[in-house]
């Protein structure tokens, strides 16, 4: 599917020069995230902190380019498709090396596969539509299909929850030797202080120009380190002040400061994604379709992006899961469901769904302030509305980790980047944490999903979407841009909602 305007390189990097790919090695680059990852399995985990820091240590079969379109990574070309859609076959790329020395072939992806539908909410989801997986020869992997699936190719490309190569000696369901392909390996990891990749020496480029995700990639750096740095505000001024090469989410409130940093300049992803609000729809005070409903009803979404994000120049108010730019843009379910900002319409409806004053638990973090503003501001509407809200503020670690568990909340507010396919939006997994599972949703994501004429998928998508509004399984708020930091002796990073610093390099 190809998306009408946005791309990476559509992105706009502001207040900053046009950089040139320096080709000179050496160099150690510290970047500031918003906290410690919960894991460095990126199978396990849809965090994008996860996949941010991850995707530099593990590789998949395919990624993404500039323009959002499946490329091969360890794959040798794109996936060969049987007539009736239901066969691929996959052609691996030859001489691969993993970090402990070893070679990569058909066996180590199969178990790979393998372990990512076992254990991956998005392998679990792609996993229903799996008959086998088999090594049809040392570099030939052969995936049997119940049904076609659009979806799988996007699926084993995606950086979170991600179909990561690793050696099939080591499959445990717990990591614990981080072993993968990629340009730079794992050295040390100290919990709450850094995280250390070192270049991989042993790495076989693809011969193709860097694009995107895709292409070549290459190891300049000599190291990366990966500094949890919680706190917005400190963010913010050692961004100003230099003290990192790069800082990821930032509040946009300090673009105008940022510009006018010496050592550093701000970046400006646009638009980025959404802020969302996931409902548990399998335990507690939202189990119930018409509390959800009645939970929507309350809520300004105009109100909290505002508070999240001060100036329109930072958000848009947007009912429609894509936004405008994009090929999958419907207003499917939206109209009297999106900003009705009615409490004493939606405590009447409680009260008539069986409401009885129990607890609404949202889970937030301070770590994105951006979620911590909005969940504030939805506090205020929900008791409004006659609702016992519990507002639990922990750090995205402990988020991410009780979100997993169906007796711990009821909301969870956390964003996505607009993604490249549909399919990969975690709340249409029944897996994922909210447990969204009617017969509803599965008639309408299978018909997307096993369709795989373009334009019949842009339809059938606007039907999921009428669905979403539906069954109230998440509430998106808005769109909204992202901000970061780059240091202005760094080159070679191109702005991506998943920063990537393969390519990079420091200036001499």
């Amino acid at each position: 599917m190809k998306l009408k305007l946005v791309s990476l390189a559509a992105m706009l990097l502001l207040a900053s020069p046009s950089y040139l790919m320096a080709q000179e090695k050496g160099g150690v680059i510290n970047v500031a995230t918003i906290g410690e990852p919960p894991t460095l399995d990126p199978m396990t985990s849809t965090a994008d902190l996860v996949g941010i820091v991850t995707q530099h240590i593990f590789e998949t079969l395919y990624t993404f380019d500039k323009k959002w379109g499946v490329t091969p990574l360890l794959a040798e070309a794109l996936p060969a498709i049987s007539a009736d859609g239901k066969t691929m076959t996959i052609k691996l790329r030859q001489g691969i090396k993993f970090h402990d020395g070893s070679d990569m072939d058909s066996a180590d992806v199969v178990a790979s596969l393998n372990r990512w539908i076992k254990l991956a909410s998005r392998g679990k989801q792609a996993g229903n539509f799996i008959a086998s997986i088999t090594a049809t020869d040392p570099s030939t992997v052969t995936i049997a299909l119940k049904q076609p699936y659009a979806p799988l190719t996007s699926l084993l490309a995606f950086n979170n929850s991600a179909a990561i190569i690793i050696p099939s000696e080591k499959q445990a369901d717990t990591m614990t030797e981080f072993v993968g392909t990629g340009p730079y390996m794992l050295k040390e990891r100290k919990a709450d202080q850094y995280i250390q990749l070192v270049r991989f020496d042993g790495y076989k480029a693809r011969s193709e120009a860097s694009d995107g995700y895709g292409g070549a990639r290459h190891a300049y750096l000599d190291e990366i380190r990966f500094v949890p740095v919680p706190d917005a505000n400190t963010r913010v001024e050692s961004a100003v002040s230099g003290q990192y090469d790069y800082v990821d989410s930032l509040p946009v409130e300090s673009f105008d400061k940022l510009k006018g940093a010496t050592a550093t300049h701000p970046i400006l992803l646009k638009p980025f994604g959404y802020p969302v609000f996931i409902f548990n729809t399998a335990e507690g005070s939202a189990k119930n379709i018409e509390v959800r409903k009645a939970i929507r009803q309350a809520l300004s979404m105009e109100d909290m992006l505002a508070a999240a994000f001060g100036s329109t120049d930072f958000y848009a108010l947007e009912g429609s899961i894509y936004p405008s730019n994009f090929a999958w843009s419907t207003d499917a379910g939206v109209k009297g469901n999106y900003n009705v900002a009615d409490p004493e319409g939606a405590k009447a409806a409680a009260a008539a769904a069986g409401y009885k004053g129990e607890p609404v638990r949202i889970l937030t973090s301070r770590q994105y302030e951006f979620h911590y503003k909005m969940a504030q501001v939805a506090a205020e509407y929900l008791k409004q509305a006659g609702f016992n809200v519990d507002l639990q503020v922990v750090d995205w670690a402990t988020l991410t980790q009780r979100r997993a568990e169906k007796g711990l909340w009821d909301i969870y507010i956390t964003h996505s980047p607009f993604l490249p396919e549909p399919a990969l939006i975690g709340s249409l997994s029944t897996t994922a944490p909210g447990w969204w599972d009617t017969p509803e949703r599965k008639a309408a994501v299978d018909a997307f999903t096993a369709e795989v004429d373009p334009a019949k998928r842009v339809a059938l998508w606007a039907d999921v979407q009428k669905v979403i509004y539906g069954d109230v399984p998440f509430i998106k708020i808005g769109n909204f841009n992202a901000v970061g930091s780059i240091s202005n002796k760094l080159e070679g990073v191109d702005p991506a909602p998943w920063p990537y610093f393969w390519n990079a390099s420091i200036k001499k």
